[in-house]
């Protein structure tokens, strides 16, 4: 099994659209999905129509050994399940950080899925609490989203010096342009810019209302709107995505 975790430094990115057709792209390539919402907003579980409300709440999933067949739900989608987020996650870097080891906690989860999945995939809440920070040491692939502006792509320098100080390889980290606008120059400008550093992957996603409608109309965009750029960029980011961590 691969685990691949979205994680940003703030909100508005397109952090959790991209969980959700990313999961979407893994199933429809025949893998064995599981979409992990880890985010107390629970945006990613709402997106596939599935009801924000994990059983037994963070406490019971973070806090202790589980069985965590109870608490996985299945989407409309063939091969994609959800462990669904809700409002009790906000109290999970409190949980996580009271746990003796907290990384076994966490690890544990991803062990306790891996006969039933081939590919985890793991919505975090923006921020790099303490939850987030097992993670990013239990995970194949941290993919990044970042809008091309200044302050965006001084806050990924900083995240990278994070990763580095959790001892977490280089690699690891696998940033990704997101809600970008060509007709602004300055995203073209950055774009152009970013593109000769080698941690960037190559796929772009650009602003997209197929994308802005996607918790309303409860389907990922790759599926709802196919042929529109978005969903063209993020099939060209799952295909990155797939070639780092070997599907």
């Amino acid at each position: 099994m691969q685990s691949v975790a979205l994680t940003a430094l703030k909100g508005g990115v397109g952090k959790t659209s991209t969980a959700v057709n990313l999961a979407a792209l893994a199933a429809a390539a025949g893998h064995r999905t599981l979409l992990w919402d880890i985010d107390p907003q629970a945006g990613a579980t709402a997106c596939l129509g599935v009801k924000p409300k994990l059983r037994g709440g963070a406490q019971r999933l973070l806090g202790g050994d589980r069985d965590l067949s109870g608490a996985v739900r299945r989407s409309s989608i063939d091969r994609l399940d959800v462990l669904p987020g809700d409002v009790s996650l906000r109290e999970a870097d409190v949980i996580v950080s009271s746990n003796r080891k907290p990384r076994r906690s966490l690890k544990r989860i991803l062990s306790a899925v891996a006969r039933d999945y081939d590919v985890v995939l793991v919505d975090c809440p923006p921020g790099v609490g303490p939850a987030t920070e097992v993670l990013v040491r239990s995970v194949d692939l941290l993919l990044v989203p970042v809008v091309p502006a200044p302050l965006d792509l001084r806050a990924l320098d900083r995240f990278a010096d994070v990763i580095d100080d959790l001892g977490a390889p280089p690699e690891l980290l696998a940033p990704f342009l997101s809600l970008v606008d060509r007709r602004k120059p300055l995203h073209r400008k950055l774009m152009d810019e970013v593109r000769t550093e080698r941690r960037f992957l190559a796929s772009a996603v650009p602003v997209s209302s197929a994308v802005e409608r996607m918790p309303m109309e409860q389907v990922p965009t790759v599926i709802a709107a196919p042929r529109s750029l978005a969903s063209l960029a993020l099939r060209d980011l799952w295909g990155e995505v797939a070639d780092r961590i070997d599907l």
